[in-house]
């Protein structure tokens, strides 16, 4: 990388050490994890950091409560912890023992039940924090037309910095490689490489679509138990974004089947063959792409509200729909910097009493649409939203 930006969940790490014993920060492979740790060793006292990719340093855990007992006034960050799932029992006796706050910072790849494939638990002694990729209001500051990069690059930070998009894609590809073929068997998982990556791009035609099991298992040859529970690694592994359907009381045919996301729009632009953006703004899919980008920037951005689609049998859809409490707030998604919304969509806010809307589109600038209703960028959205 050529410089560091900072990422908005650094305060966040360092606040929730001071009132816990021990800090998970998950994310996918390369989204900066161990860039981020590094970077927190600046300014934190006494931070020991380990690799557990390397030998050397896995080694010194060989006699981990040795280890612990004469570090144990230090903060000691173990990367890539799902290399090392044995040692959760230990952890939870270390961190009773020493009953203070910011004794541990683990980073995984994976989700918890993922990484901990032990049965102890240090539910009440740690704290889950999730690591995306770039957000867009991380690489504003970047370079003019950053988040059109971030759109078609994707936010993993090596693909997105780049020197250009040949670059780019070739990480993107060869991060597809390495992920099927060393980082899945290394979290205890034995599925062919070649099985796992047809399943990949088999879901790039259903981006941002209801998610069909059988149709995706009659195209491979496998069960539909089999692809639900493909499709599950990979949601746990944060490669997908499975998006629930909306319940609600009114008496209508509701669509129950959720929906699939890529949540990095890079990944998905690789594994469609798409390289530039002339590719992606001629591809049938156009539209779908801005949608999963819109997607999971929001939801990224805004963890602690809950995100789900609104579609009844009859065609009256909500691409997005944010609940925290009683607020519900509907977020419609469109390719084109002259967005026009159907029918459905003001039926929808109806039905569901929406508090308020935004049409999310590659506008320079936002303006309103009818009252409470507003058309914005995906940068603009997240400052308005965050207030």
């Amino acid at each position: 990388m050529r410089y560091y930006i900072k990422r908005r969940l650094e305060e966040r790490i360092v606040a929730a050490l001071r009132t816990n014993p021990a800090v998970a920060l998950l994310g996918p492979r390369q989204c900066g994890k161990s860039t981020l740790a590094r970077k927190l060793a600046e300014r934190l006292p006494r931070f020991l950091y380990l690799d557990l990719e390397s030998d050397a340093d896995l080694n010194k855990l060989g006699q981990p409560e040795l280890f612990f007992q004469h570090n144990a006034d230090r903060l000691i960050c173990l990367d890539e912890i799902q290399r090392l799932p044995q040692i959760f029992p230990v952890l939870r006796s270390i961190l009773d023992r020493q009953g203070r706050n910011g004794q541990l910072l683990l980073l995984g790849s994976a989700s918890p039940d993922l990484i901990n494939r032990s049965s102890e638990s240090l539910a009440g002694r740690i704290a889950y924090l999730e690591l995306t990729p770039f957000l867009s209001s991380e690489i504003e500051v970047e370079t003019k037309g950053a988040n059109k990069k971030l759109w078609l690059r994707g936010g993993y930070p090596r693909s997105f910095l780049a020197q250009n998009e040949s670059v780019s894609f070739a990480w993107r590809e060869n991060f597809v490689r390495t992920f099927l073929e060393k980082d899945i068997p290394q979290l205890g998982i034995r599925i062919p490489s070649t099985r796992l990556k047809r399943l990949w791009q088999m879901c790039t035609h259903f981006h941002g679509q209801i998610l069909n099991l059988s149709k995706i298992g009659d195209s491979l040859g496998l069960s539909y138990h089999t692809i639900q529970n493909y499709i599950d690694l990979l949601e746990q592994t944060f490669i997908f974004r499975i998006l629930r359907p909306y319940h609600t009381n009114l008496k209508k045919r509701l669509v129950k089947t959720p929906k699939l996301y890529f949540r990095d729009s890079g990944l998905w632009h690789c594994l469609a063959g798409i390289r530039g953006f002339n590719d992606l703004m001629g591809h049938p899919m156009f539209g779908a792409s801005w949608e999963g980008l819109g997607v999971e920037s929001i939801l990224a951005e805004f963890p602690d509200w809950d995100g789900y689609f609104y579609r009844i049998a009859s065609g009256t859809e909500i691409d997005l729909v944010l609940e925290n409490g009683r607020k519900k707030v509907a977020v419609e998604f469109k390719a084109s910097v002259a967005p026009t919304v159907g029918d459905g969509f003001w039926q929808a806010l109806q039905e569901l009493k929406i508090d308020e809307a935004y049409v999310v589109a590659p506008v320079p600038e936002p303006y309103s649409l009818r009252q409470n209703v507003r058309v914005l960028s995906i940068a603009d959205f997240v400052r308005t939203f965050r207030g």
